[in-house]
């Protein structure tokens, strides 16, 4: 990169720009685009980096440099950037997002890119073409909010930082990444030897970090050691505390250690060198280190990833001291200083929003052909279809597409097993099947070619990808992307379980949630779910081993039967677990949830924890000893508790929608009910105070262990105490069993026979929006034409044959065409959607074929709203086989004396709203 931008100054400029990033502390973050490390989307006709970040350690957090900074930093030093839109209007924001909803599903690189520069209110190319260097399958787009103020930083930043010129863009730049790749094919150490050799001094002075034939993993003891010294600046001390709320609060991360053999020389026993690198494993360790932000501001925010120096060394008293007063001036310094960057990222929020907002043509190839090889191969083509369904189901795709998708990925299953037979595709190498197929499929129609979106070209990547065993990294703990949900799904959507298929009821609760009692009595009343396959109820704590490989079991043993688990499923593994259960098994799960208004960081409201409580201690001889003989009743049902510790009601329940396409809530209290006790929420609130003091000092230990066993010992008594003194009200807020398992039955029944409805939270048509239009009531046209039909015998003439009652059902003024007005042009409107605007109607044109109202928009906020076709109308009838867009030519008919019109005097003004179609 440095040699095409710098010619033959590239040594130089690649020597002080070492030297800067150190000297400052600069992390430079770059998207690697290539096909030598296997296939993801769509090969690169070319490999190539961009630029997508640039973080300063500096004297306090870590500070990202905003897009217009990172776009000067990249210019001066001629580093290569991607493509960046800005939109700093209220209706070029919307209009980019209806952008979005009219591509999501057939987009590709040449139409978002035409569509986004005409929206955007400011277009900075990237340094790469993607058309040339990638293709036209988009990944996607980034969306991220920046303030107001950054519009006029980018163009001043533009202005001041033109493209820069290539100098070496003839130069003989030597072998190229896929040459030194294919070269040493056959060894991956190897071929990283060689390319370290190719890149020089300069970028890798020292191999030892990748080459050295001992180990380069540190003791564990490391990161203890690391949390114990005392820090010698700022960051070290910010970095020791976020290690150590992660640590004690069993965040899903790893933190490995490494030896540092580029400071050989330097090391002692007093003075030793490590590199450690921090990886998060799970999205919900960031929603609960979210958490832990709005407790204590001060936390470093937490990322993906970091990668950490660290010098652990023994100091003398004048040097201790002098770290002191330095750690001092730095803390005032971060504390009253600010930054450009803080303007534009709106950093100090440490929370800003990005949006990840992906296309069909790139997902197809990724996650319904790529991600589903290893269920198609190890499951069969029944178990890929519920997959990929599945998988269109949670990105709410159009039913047009979806039905096109199948018909596509039935064919590429039969295809792909007939040629591999049992031997399982490589999803390393998958393109090199996929893509000819593809292409082939594309060839065959238009509709073909638009859901495909581009195919052909194949790069050859066995030529270069190292002969590796498995597709994981050396660390092993990189996961297999997934792909994120939406927050709601399409709200006309039925769910049908089939008959044919098994069904597993399980119960996403907390003990004291009636999930026991419910699988009693749904189990004793045969056909209480309308249904004739047989049922079978399997209690957690009378199953020895473990729980949830055993209903796979019984679903594998037992297909067409009816599984209630009747066993708390607290988390996003169990549910993980649960899908695995429906792909390998074709069968369905319903999460059968208790009722409760929550909170914003748990599912369950105090009042349903003390209801469950209080229940819990009613029990005598439970098989899992949790009743009232037990000691510790209130930590375990705290313990529950807090495994749904950070996720908001609203999450909870979308979550499960999303994963398993439905959701049944048991009734659990009155809505009249009167608030909960003062008595109550004050045992309550102590408990979760103490709760967190003991999970923060000893983690997992029971109450039992550890330094709190007599607050423990009290508390558990002033609860049963409590719960005890309240015992008259908690039984009254309760609504009666027999109701809720009334309730429970009659939702299952539903979702058994297809007549239930998937909840949504809004209304998006993703992908299916065609054309924006003004919607008309068409009741008030209808009587619109009886009155004019009455008073004018030339209307009345024309409409007394036409049956307008079944004609008329809908109305609507077109405002822009996706096909004949762009995409950009249907994107405008965005702004206005759902908002009301008059629609003036002043004539009748027609012709013995069809027949329309003349249209004239009013204004939205004082905007007046103007439609892109020539004539606005609202088309009323056409003759059989008459497209209604032949009602556009009515004008011209009518100057050429073959329309009729009838003016409508006054005219009548009805309210219209506008809408996507």
């Amino acid at each position: 990169m440095f040699h095409e931008a710098w010619g033959s100054k590239a040594g130089e400029k690649q020597a002080q720009f070492n030297d800067f990033i150190e000297r400052n502390c600069i992390c430079i973050s770059m998207e690697l685009v290539t096909a030598v490390l296997g296939d993801h989307g769509q090969r690169p006709r070319e490999d190539y980096a961009v630029v997508t970040a640039v973080t300063e350690l500096g004297n306090g957090k870590p500070k990202f440099y905003s897009t217009p900074e990172v776009i000067a930093f990249c210019r001066k030093w001629r580093l290569p950037t991607n493509h960046v839109w800005l939109f700093s209007t209220r209706k070029s924001v919307t209009s980019f997002f209806a952008a979005y909803d009219l591509l999501c599903e057939e987009g590709t690189a040449t139409s978002v890119c035409r569509a986004l520069d005409e929206v955007a209110d400011i277009s900075a190319p990237g340094s790469k073409d993607h058309i040339t260097v990638q293709g036209e399958i988009l990944e996607g787009l980034v969306a991220r909010i920046v303030s107001h103020e950054s519009s006029k930083h980018m163009e001043e930043v533009l202005k001041d930082h033109p493209p820069p010129s290539a100098d070496g863009a003839g130069m003989d730049l030597g072998p190229s990444l896929r040459e030194i790749c294919a070269a040493n094919r056959l060894d991956e150490k190897q071929q990283i030897k060689a390319l370290l050799l190719k890149v020089g001094s300069s970028f890798c002075p020292d191999h030892s970090d990748w080459c050295d034939s001992h180990s380069r993993n540190a003791d564990r003891s490391v990161l203890t050691k690391f949390l114990q010294a005392h820090p010698a600046d700022y960051s070290t001390a910010k970095l020791q505390e976020m290690i150590r709320l992660m640590k004690e609060k069993r965040f899903p991360a790893a933190f490995k250690c490494y030896h540092n053999f580029h400071k050989a020389e330097s090391m002692s026993s007093d003075n030793l060198f490590y590199k450690m690198v921090i990886h998060v494993h799970s999205d919900s360790g960031f929603r609960r280190y979210q958490k832990e932000m709005r407790h204590k501001p001060g936390l470093w925010p937490l990322y993906r990833g970091f990668f950490v120096d660290v010098n652990l060394f023994k100091a003398n008293k004048e040097r201790a001291a002098g770290i002191a007063k330095s750690n001092n001036d730095i803390v005032g310094h971060v504390n009253n200083g600010s930054s450009r960057s803080t303007i534009d990222g709106l950093a100090n929020e440490d929370a800003n929003l990005m949006i990840k907002l992906k296309f069909l043509t790139y997902k197809l190839r990724t996650f319904l052909i790529r991600n589903g090889l290893s269920i198609l191969f190890k499951d069969g083509p029944a178990a890929y279809r519920a997959y990929y369904l599945r998988q269109m189901k949670i990105w709410g795709t159009s039913a047009g597409k979806q039905r096109e998708l199948s018909k596509m990925l039935d064919e590429w299953a039969v295809y792909i097993r007939r040629k591999c037979g049992n031997r399982q595709l490589s999803s390393a190498i998958y393109l090199s099947e996929a893509e000819p197929f593809l292409e082939q499929y594309a060839k065959r129609s238009p509709e073909n070619q638009a859901l495909i979106g581009s195919a052909g070209n194949l790069v050859k990547t066995e030529d270069f990808l190292a002969v590796v065993e498995g597709g994981m990294d050396e660390e092993g703990d990189l996961a297999t992307e997934r792909e994120e949900a939406p927050a709601s799904l399409s709200p006309s959507v039925k769910d049908t379980i089939q008959k044919t298929e098994g069904l597993i009821v399980f119960f996403p609760g907390i003990p004291g949630c009636a999930k026991s009692a419910l699988c009693k009595e749904l189990l004793n009343t045969p056909g209480r779910l309308g249904d004739d396959r047989p049922v079978q109820s399997l209690m957690g704590d009378l199953i020895k081993g473990r729980y949830w490989p055993k209903i796979a079991d019984e679903c594998r043993k037992k297909p067409y039967s009816i599984i209630l688990a009747d066993k708390n499923a607290p988390n996003e593994e169990v549910w993980k677990q649960i899908e695995n259960m429906c792909h390998s098994t074709r069968a369905s799960a319903v999460p059968v949830i208790p009722d409760s208004e929550g909170t914003d960081s748990n599912p369950f409201a105090l009042d349903a924890l003390a209801v469950f409580m209080f229940r819990v201690l009613q029990r005598d001889n439970h098989p899992g000893n949790l009743d009232k003989s037990s000691p510790n009743v209130g930590y375990v049902m705290l313990m529950f508790y807090h495994l749904y510790d950070g996720k908001s009601r609203k999450y909870f329940e979308d979550e499960l929608v999303e994963r398993f396409g439905s959701l049944v809530k048991i009734p659990l209290l009155k809505p009249d009910r009167s608030p909960l006790p003062a008595s109550l929420i004050s045992v309550l609130e102590e408990g979760l105070n103490l709760y967190n003091l003991h999970t923060e000092r000893h983690g997992r230990w029971e109450s039992n262990k550890g330094s709190y066993v007599q607050e423990w010992a009290k508390w558990e008594k002033k609860l049963r105490d409590t719960l005890s003194a309240n015992a008259e009200y908690l039984n009254s807020i309760q609504v009666p069993f027999e109701f809720a398992v009334q309730q429970v039955s009659e939702q299952l029944r539903k979702i058994a026979k297809g007549d239930y409805t998937i909840p949504s939270t809004e209304k998006r048509k993703l992908g299916t929006v065609v054309f924006a239009a003004v919607d008309l009531p068409a009741a008030e046209i209808q009587g619109l034409l009886n009155k004019l039909s009455g008073m004018n015998s030339k209307a009345e003439a024309f409409l007394k044959d036409k049956p307008m009652d079944n004609f008329l059902r809908k109305a609507h003024v077109t405002l822009a065409h996706k096909k004949s007005h762009g995409v950009s042009a249907v994107a405008s409107y965005g702004l206005y959607l759902h908002r009301q605007v008059p629609v003036e109607l002043n004539a009748l044109l027609f012709t013995d074929k069809m027949a329309a109202l003349q249209a004239q928009l009013g204004s939205i906020d004082d905007e007046k709203i103007v439609s892109k076709n020539e004539w606005p109308h609202v088309t009323i009838w056409t003759g059989e086989g008459v497209p209604p867009k032949e009602a556009n030519t009515l004008p011209q008919l009518l100057s050429e004396g073959k329309a009729t019109v009838v003016e409508i005097n006054p005219p009548l003004t009805v309210s219209g709203t506008v809408e996507f179609y």
